[in-house]
């Protein structure tokens, strides 16, 4: 087969693909693969081209063996990192003259590498989210079985505290099958109506031993008329709930918590008539370095005041998902000093 007609047969083909041959030099480059290698490729020793070391020995290997051979390769254009899977294969007879050729085919493995590092530490920050309190636990219990076993008083301490551990956990593990549920069916959508207005105000009235506890004031900015929408009223219940407790929890210090539901023709965030509902607190503000990584999975802006307060670091991340089943938007912002305003977008009409 000649090398015209091989960069025909490779061109066709949508993933990189590279073709080498027994002098040890490239003698194909398909168009996949130019954004690998670039267009100089061609004629060059592979050593020159290739420069990570586990392709370059299994690619040495094959041309010398004919084994079958996959290992991976990372590339970057400068900007984006891309981590291909390579799979070396002979093919004798597929160069000029008959001579062998190691055939490279690059698979685009980024994103699963990229979910896999996600699994790794998710399950990571559960561990230590679980073994802090556990280890908390077993100290306590050693205590109360060694040098406590009489005192009474630090028996009662030690009780309390490790019952504030055990809740912890619990909540934990509540806001985890939370997490799970709701991107299990993060992509049916609702198909009830309801009736925001109503949803907001009962979430406060709900909340209102808590306003009253921390000195805050519910003000309330909202249509004369109901608002609906198709929506799941648990989990819009559940998202107010999350954020109002939140503006409760760090915004308190303003002494007032502004509620805001606005109606508009157009939302450009989704390019459909919405709602758009602002929770404003007034409160310290936070850093604005910290707000693109809120609603990830444990993140906390003060992890200790976070454990305090008895957070997981998991409500933000549940409350995106339901905002995004519902096809809406979720915006965060904020300035130390000047308080934080959560926005969530719902569209009025269905989305196609």
């Amino acid at each position: 087969m000649d090398n015209t007609t091989l960069d025909l047969i490779l061109d066709a083909i949508p993933q990189p693909i590279i073709a080498i041959d027994a002098s040890e030099r490239i003698i194909s480059v398909n168009i996949a693969a130019v954004t690998i290698v670039g267009h100089k490729a061609m004629q060059r020793n592979y050593v020159t081209i290739l420069r990570q070391p586990a392709l370059l020995e299994a690619i040495e290997a094959t041309l010398k063996d004919d084994v079958p051979r996959t290992t991976k390769y990372l590339s970057t254009d400068g900007a984006q990192d891309t981590t291909y899977k390579v799979s070396c294969r002979a093919a004798p007879g597929g160069g000029n003259g008959g001579s062998k050729v190691v055939i490279l085919l690059f698979e685009d493995i980024s994103q699963m590498e990229e979910v896999g590092q996600m699994r790794r530490e998710f399950v990571t920050n559960i561990s230590h989210e679980l073994r802090t309190p556990l280890t908390a636990l077993i100290g306590f219990i050693e205590t109360l079985r060694g040098p406590a076993r009489d005192d009474a008083k630090a028996a009662t301490r030690f009780l309390n505290i490790m019952q504030n551990e055990a809740e912890r956990m619990n909540r934990l593990v509540g806001d985890l099958m939370s997490l799970n549920r709701v991107e299990g069916n993060e992509r049916v959508r609702p198909t009830q109506p309801v009736v925001l207005n109503e949803i907001i105000h009962s979430t406060c009235h709900s909340m209102q031993p808590l306003a009253l506890k921390a000195g805050v004031k519910f003000e309330f900015e909202s249509p004369e008329l109901p608002v609906e929408i198709n929506g799941d009223a648990d989990q819009l219940t559940q998202v107010f709930t999350n954020i109002i407790g939140n503006a409760l929890k760090y915004g308190a210090s303003g002494g007032r918590i502004t509620l805001r539901m606005t109606t508009v023709a157009r939302e450009a965030a989704l390019r459909a008539p919405g709602v758009r509902l602002q929770v404003i607190d007034y409160g310290a503000g936070i850093d604005p370095l910290h707000l693109p990584r809120l609603t990830e999975r444990f993140y906390r802006v003060d992890d200790h005041r976070s454990h305090e307060l008895g957070g997981t670091g998991l409500g933000l991340a549940i409350v995106k998902h339901i905002i995004y089943r519902h096809r809406g938007k979720l915006n965060i912002e904020s300035a130390l000093g000047e308080g934080t305003t959560v926005t969530v977008m719902l569209p009025t009409e269905p989305l196609s």
